[in-house]
């Protein structure tokens, strides 16, 4: 009774086949492509998967894509089945002033993080920060509510706002650094220290609005960058929005 759990981002779609469709299951594979590519999927990465017995995914990257991914998902008979923001999920409620237009991705992230902290023990606060195309960081309470969060550029975005928006700011890669001295040492630093410093202000909002130490949870393909800046304990967990998948899907089970 394997599961398919289906993450589809704004660059690439990532995927992972667990043994049944529950928190904890066996990891079996996993994989990623750039979006550019899925209409392959069907003959490299999924042609010698087992067939699934059931999907879910979340997606941010419009219908269109959704149609193509759902056209690979052909292979199998298996029901395509997506993940839409809602007022409460899995013991997680969305504080959202219109809940079913916070991004689904965001979503699933914070129900994985909420039960990630419970199985650490107490309940606790969490702020959730995705780093991929764009960051989010976002803010759960010990009951678990979303009380709100912020969007911001990712590192590319806005590395490439300054390149269009300047006439001498075109740079290779830099470096994170405490001190540049290099354009592009400059241009890498201050975007790390810019994502680095919302993560920071909004753990201390967190902190003085529920009284405690928040747990900081990290994902998303860009979070390696994010990493090594911030001053806070953090841990990274690359598995976030499959763990929030396989709650939601169990918990569908178990009504």
């Amino acid at each position: 009774m394997t599961f398919l759990a289906i993450d589809v981002g704004n660059t690439r779609l990532k995927w992972a086949q667990y043994a049944s469709p529950q928190p904890g299951a066996g990891l079996i594979a996993h994989g990623a492509v750039f979006l550019e590519t899925i209409d392959q999927l069907a003959e490299t990465d999924w042609k010698e998967l087992a067939p699934p017995s059931s999907m879910l995914g979340c997606v941010v990257a419009g219908e269109g894509v959704k149609r193509r991914v759902e056209e690979q998902l052909e292979l199998w008979d298996v029901e395509p089945r997506w993940v839409v923001s809602s007022r409460e999920a899995c013991g997680v409620t969305n504080g959202y002033d219109h809940p079913n237009r916070l991004g689904v991705d965001r979503w699933v992230a914070m129900i994985g993080a909420r039960h990630r902290v419970l199985a650490e023990g107490r309940p606790r606060p969490a702020l959730v920060v995705m780093v991929g195309t764009a960051v989010t960081v976002d803010a759960v309470d010990a009951a678990g509510h979303f009380l709100g969060g912020l969007i911001l550029p990712g590192f590319g975005l806005m590395l490439r706002a300054l390149e269009l928006g300047t006439a001498g700011l075109k740079a290779p890669t830099g470096e994170a650094v405490d001190f540049p001295t290099n354009t592009s040492d400059a241009l890498m630093s201050g975007g790390a220290d810019a994502l680095a410093g919302a993560v920071e202000r909004m753990y201390r909002k967190l902190r003085a609005r529920t009284g405690e130490e928040p747990a900081l949870v990290m994902s998303g393909g860009a979070a390696v960058k994010l990493a090594p800046i911030t001053e806070l304990p953090f841990e990274t967990v690359d598995t976030l929005i499959f763990d929030g998948l396989l709650e939601l899907q169990s918990h569908r089970l178990a009504l």
